[in-house]
């Protein structure tokens, strides 16, 4: 009995410095362990770079009455509330007439396009060709000429379709616009442009600005006019010229209407067609809106070859019969005549009405005039916001040069056009003020325009802004800074490595606790005997 007692001491310290040593290096394992697993998730998560997915590219062509404009717009794969934050990166002038000229020769379209193709595939990386998209939109030429040959307009576009289908980009459709969209994506552009939508805040971030008013859209092209703006409570919801507009998460209620034949090209036939028919010869007709000393002559099938004349033509006329008009350089006169060809009687002087009996709500707030409005401004050396007062005394002094005097006068000299301004000029006076209703305290809120910040104002970039609403946006580019396959298998070793040290010190705790128990039953039995 003596000697179990003696040796018993000596054995639990020696069990217990046994038992304690595993413990102990079971816990720093676990430690350590755990410090690593917090310390990678941690580096994993917060170190990690972020790269914007890259540039998108879209092409939009403008196929206007006259001529062609390529487009190309550059935005953010990410984009801003489902809408890209779009530039112009580049554009580029189609040599010849509008497409709509191309109607007997429907093949020869394409040819126009290639000079400024071959130009446009060097402004996107070469990679990028296949994921950008390529629009053309046709305006208020192939409106008419649908009209007046429907088989000829699709031939026109269909050629067009299959040279784009051979080019190396994601070509989509070419396809005749409405007036009414040509409208919206001009009110679009012009208001985008101006940081109607968005602005940039201090943290460099996309914001809605606070408090900022929209900007109504005027447009003048070659064979129709635009009018659009924000006309709160004034437009019947379903009403034909009620357009809603969502842009950047907000909605925007516009009136808009489009006046096919109204564009300047259109307006000067029936102007023509309206002195021929006033006129007691035939063959020499008086234009007071042509230049002093100016004369140049037409067909008959020039001036009454179009929809919009078609009307006022002759019941019988030989097209190839030729007339001579002769400038006079009239202003007044000019005026006069002008007025002609717009039917302000159906309005029955009603102050909601525009002209030809068209339902329009009264303008308010600023407005932007482009394309034609800003070519015949820039004509008579204005540009931006004048007064009428200030537009009629340059529409008078420009009328009242000969001819010879205009080339020095204007900066890029074009017969077409030069000719012509004098017309034009009236031709605005009476679609904003008698048509439109602008007066003498309004007419300055408009700002003649060309351009903002090195970004043309066409309806080409809303088009574009509005098909990105339906292009889907990408996903930043993550680089973690351990890659992978290495952070799981370290997650992996070290979740494994605490798994281990925890069941050791659990199975340690449980020895330890039975050990105690063995202890206690012998002393309580030795206590006895």
């Amino acid at each position: 009995m003596f000697t179990v007692l003696a040796r018993q001491p000596c054995e639990q310290a020696g069990f217990k410095a046994l038992s304690r040593t595993p413990a102990i290096i079971a816990l720093v394992v676990l430690f350590v362990s755990v410090v690593v697993l917090l310390s990678i998730t941690l580096i994993q998560v917060h170190q990690q770079e972020v790269f914007p997915p890259g540039p998108k590219y879209g092409i939009v062509l403008d196929a206007g009455s006259s001529r062609t404009t390529v487009y190309v717009y550059e935005w953010p794969a990410e984009k801003e509330n489902n809408t890209g934050v779009v530039s112009q990166t580049f554009v580029c002038n189609v040599k010849g007439s509008g497409i709509s000229s191309y109607w007997k020769n429907p093949q020869d379209a394409p040819k126009a396009f290639e000079d400024c193709m071959e130009k446009v595939k060097g402004q996107i990386p070469t990679h990028l060709h296949r994921s950008t998209r390529i629009h053309l939109g046709a305006t208020a030429g192939m409106r008419l000429l649908r009209l007046q040959n429907e088989t000829a307009a699709n031939e026109v576009l269909e050629s067009i379709q299959n040279y784009f289908k051979s080019q190396p980009f994601d070509f989509r459709v070419a396809q005749i616009i409405s007036g009414q969209e040509e409208g919206v994506y001009g009110w679009i552009t012009a208001n985008y442009l101006m940081g109607n939508f968005l602005e940039k805040n201090l943290w460099h971030m996309w914001v809605h600005p606070h408090g900022v008013e929209t900007v109504g859209a005027l447009d003048l092209g070659g064979a129709s006019t635009q009018i659009s703006f924000v006309a709160e409570g004034e437009v019947e919801p379903n009403s034909s010229d009620s357009v809603q507009v969502s842009l950047y998460g907000y909605k925007y209620s516009l009136y808009t209407h489009s006046y096919q034949c109204y564009g300047r090209n259109e307006a000067e036939k029936r102007f023509l067609a309206v002195l021929l028919q006033n006129s007691s010869s035939k063959t020499r007709v008086i234009n007071p809106c042509y230049p002093r000393d100016y004369s140049t002559t037409f067909t008959m099938g020039r001036v009454f070859d179009s929809l919009c004349t078609k009307e006022q033509a002759p019941k019988i006329y030989n097209p190839t019969d030729v007339i001579t008009f002769e400038g006079t350089g009239d202003a007044t006169l000019c005026r006069e005549k002008v007025a002609s060809i717009f039917d302000y009687k159906a309005c029955h002087n009603q102050n909601t009405c525009s002209f030809d009996g068209v339902f329009q709500p009264r303008v308010k707030g600023p407005f932007v005039a482009f394309a034609g409005f800003y070519y015949t401004a820039s004509a008579l050396n204005l540009t931006g916001s004048f007064s009428l007062d200030a537009f009629n005394s340059s529409t008078w002094n420009f009328c009242s040069y000969d001819w010879s005097q205009l080339p020095h006068l204007l900066p890029k000299f074009d017969e077409e056009y030069a000719r012509s301004y004098c017309f034009s000029a009236h031709y605005i006076y009476h679609l904003l003020v008698n048509g439109y209703k602008f007066t003498e305290e309004t007419w300055p809120q408009i700002q003649f325009k060309k351009e903002v910040a090195n970004s043309s104002i066409a309806w080409s970039l809303g088009y574009m802004l509005s098909l990105t609403n339906q292009i889907p946006a990408e996903s930043p580019l993550i680089r973690l800074p351990i890659r992978p396959p290495v952070f799981v298998g370290t997650i992996a070793f070290f979740t494994a490595v605490t798994v281990l040290c925890l069941a050791l010190l659990v199975y340690l705790c449980s020895v330890s606790r039975m050990k105690r128990s063995s202890e206690h039953a012998f002393n309580h039995a030795v206590d006895s005997e």
